[in-house]
């Protein structure tokens, strides 16, 4: 098989190196995979973009952005008994950026941590920092955070990583997070450009506890000579396997 090459950040041995939240699950997921990305230079498979999705969040960010200006509490807020404000600090739009992000240089490893959130609130009474993240979907079913599907799982983790990052950038984080997660309608009758959402405000008690061993238990792997055996769990491992037992087989 003929692997894509990653031309932009490749891991080396005594050089700092940059590791975003997604690589950390990357990690979780599937070490082999995470290796061959990382030192073995080889691109993931990857995934469509969801740009639907990113709008939503778009859209979301502007709202939540109006009562940032304000200093006032979003509607959405009023269910949680808290008094809750979204948090207005300088650097929020690289905390949200992509390519920047909140970060942390991890000294023991040399790794330096990223992570892009959604949004950040504070707590008016306890002054903590509560994560917030924004998520869609559209499915007749109830959004239950605790369903056992990987990506609600991988959902969670992410909020954990968020949490840890700005504990470690010295805020008072709160446990208890926060996705606004909206359902998009399917039962209306017409399109009219237009789709409605049900959003469901759902808490989220993060634990960060895991983070920092599995940040070392990273750079253990990323130092390694060897690859990692093949994960029987992971598609892309699989994959691989089957083709190349296929070529094996017909060569």
């Amino acid at each position: 098989m003929t692997f894509r090459k990653n031309n932009t950040y490749k891991y080396e041995s005594g050089k700092t190196f940059k590791l975003s939240r997604s690589g950390i699950d990357s990690f979780l997921t599937c070490q082999r995979c995470f290796y061959l990305n990382k030192v073995g230079n080889i691109l993931d498979i990857g995934i469509p973009a969801f740009t639907l999705n990113i709008a939503h969040d778009e859209l979301m960010k502007k709202e939540l952005d109006i009562y940032r200006k304000k200093g006032e509490p979003h509607p959405y807020m009023v269910s949680l008994k808290r008094n809750l404000i979204p948090f207005e600090h300088e650097d929020m739009e690289d905390w949200r950026n992509n390519r920047k992000g909140i970060q942390y240089h991890h000294q023991q490893t040399d790794l330096i941590i990223t992570g892009s959130v959604d949004d950040v609130w504070i707590d008016t009474d306890t002054k903590e920092l509560v994560i917030v993240e924004y998520k869609s979907t559209s499915t007749p079913k109830e959004i239950d955070l605790n369903d056992g599907t990987r990506w609600k799982e991988q959902y969670k983790r992410q909020i954990d990583i968020y949490q840890w990052l700005f504990k470690m950038n010295g805020f008072k984080v709160a446990d208890d997070s926060v996705f606004l997660y909206s359902n998009g309608i399917k039962t209306s009758k017409k399109f009219n450009d237009v789709m409605k959402f049900k959003t469901y405000i759902l808490e989220y008690k993060g634990s960060t506890e895991w983070v920092e061993d599995k940040i070392f238990k990273i750079k253990k792997v990323l130092d390694s000579n060897s690859i990692p055996e093949i994960n029987e769990g992971c598609d892309t491992c699989s994959y691989v396997d089957s083709v190349n037992s296929f070529q094996q087989s017909v060569d």
